[in-house]
């Protein structure tokens, strides 16, 4: 699960960030992953645990902090600054095509693998001078520390590119992208997002 800068970046130069081909449909629910526990923190100072779910025997809508259990999430990754141009090219459209939906959730999420940047004091004033979302359904946050176990649940190894997933409210992968997004891939997701709305 680890190997070199210049691995990643020969492959990267290869393949434009598109290490494997986008989902054409929604994943069927038999056949879908649990998204795995992923601890969060947002520049208001705001914790978290994704994927967002709902809890056993309820069906309704549920809080979740300050906000309801979505439908479904969009979940991008960002393990290094320059994929955060990748994971907004999806997550823009999406929003445009979601953005005022309360069901529908954006996670972007920057990995700081820095022990410096973790540590307590350091963490709280690095968080105070990031990025900030205006939009309610927009959530840009960051998750600090190491993330092997996490990135080999979902096998991830190339750490320049983009990872995407749409997470249901049970937690579970529904559709998944790479890199930058192409408009054939961007209606692929937004078609499989609106199924996740019609299926509750």
């Amino acid at each position: 699960m680890s190997r070199g800068y210049f691995a990643d970046i020969s492959e990267i130069r290869k393949n434009h960030g598109k290490i494997a081909t986008a989902s054409k449909v929604i994943i069927p629910e038999v056949d879908a992953v649990k998204f795995p526990d992923l601890a969060v923190e947002s520049p208001d100072g705001g914790a978290l645990h994704l994927p967002l779910v709902v809890p056993a025997l309820q069906d309704d809508d549920v809080e979740a902090g300050d906000g309801v259990i979505p439908d479904a999430s969009l979940v991008c990754l960002s393990f290094r600054a320059s994929s955060q141009k990748m994971t907004e090219s999806w997550s823009s459209p999406f929003l445009d095509a979601f953005g005022a939906d309360k069901n529908i959730h954006v996670y972007e999420v920057s990995f700081i693998d820095s022990w410096l940047l973790s540590l307590g004091p350091v963490r709280r004033v690095f968080l105070k001078v990031m990025r900030k979302s205006n939009n309610p359904h927009r959530h840009v946050v960051y998750a600090f520390g190491d993330h092997y176990d996490f990135r080999k649940k979902l096998q991830i190894i190339n750490l320049l590119t983009g990872y995407i997933y749409l997470v249901d409210r049970e937690g579970r992968i529904r559709w998944r992208g790479f890199g930058s997004a192409t408009e054939e891939e961007v209606s692929s997701l937004t078609a499989s997002a609106s199924i996740l709305l019609d299926e509750k």
